[in-house]
């Protein structure tokens, strides 16, 4: 009997123990949300640094954008065609946005004044750009290149041609002279038209077209009559 009464003491003294807090709460229980209070504070440190990255991130991402439209710059193109020997005005000329990099000599808008009154060293088409070794005294052919004249008959070249217009310079078959089948092969070449010459009196036209030298020569040996212009889209001269 004496030691049923110990240990039943003994018992109520642990459970008091365990279950009375001086805050008014079970310790164990403290002990446990002191736990989780600071499990849930580590688990938000990740969270912070990934938030603090990606500001960083776009920032770097809009200070290289802004770098990038930065370093262009607006330069001077041709708005139409021009001819070799043209006096450039302002209506021949409109502005285009550049790397400030290319490597090219381009003019820049801002010296557009400059530009309008000088000649035109070569045949030009639209959406040419403007460098300083364009403009000057005609430079009339190029290296490498050469002029060849060619009559033309209204219907065998577009009736708005002008020059600086690229063009295809095809030959038609000719007719024989008994069966009335074609004969020969069919050529063409690309050049650029350097020049336009008509006469009242005479329905003919003369156009001066710039190619390289080979196509030159063969164009010279083609069939008078035989030829015939289609203007294509094209640069460079």
């Amino acid at each position: 009997m004496t030691t049923t009464s110990v240990s039943t003491g003994t018992d109520s003294t642990t459970k008091e123990r365990t279950s009375a807090s001086p805050w008014g709460g079970h310790v164990g229980t403290g002990k446990s949300s002191s736990r989780l209070s600071g499990s849930g504070r580590r688990r938000s440190v990740p969270y912070l640094l990934l938030g603090v990255l990606l500001v960083v991130v776009c920032a770097a991402g809009g200070v290289f954008a802004g770098m990038q439209l930065g370093n262009r710059e607006s330069v001077l193109a041709l708005a139409r065609p021009v001819a070799v020997g043209q006096i450039l005005t302002a209506q021949d000329l409109k502005q285009v946005s550049m790397a400030s990099d290319s490597g090219m000599d381009l003019v820049p808008a801002s010296s557009a004044s400059a530009v309008v009154g000088q000649p035109l060293a070569f045949s030009l088409p639209a959406g040419s750009l403007v460098t300083r070794s364009v403009l000057g005294a005609p430079q009339v052919p190029q290296q490498g290149k050469a002029i060849a004249a060619v009559g033309l008959k209204p219907g065998q070249f577009p009736p708005d041609l002008s020059p600086g217009t690229t063009v295809a310079v095809l030959t038609t078959p000719g007719q024989g002279t008994t069966t009335g089948t074609s004969t020969g092969p069919t050529s063409s070449w690309t050049a650029v038209v350097t020049g336009i010459a008509t006469r009242d009196t005479d329905q003919t036209a003369v156009v001066s077209l710039q190619l390289s030298d080979s196509d030159a020569r063969a164009l010279a040996s083609a069939p008078a009559g035989q030829l015939s212009l289609v203007a294509i889209a094209g640069g460079g001269h």
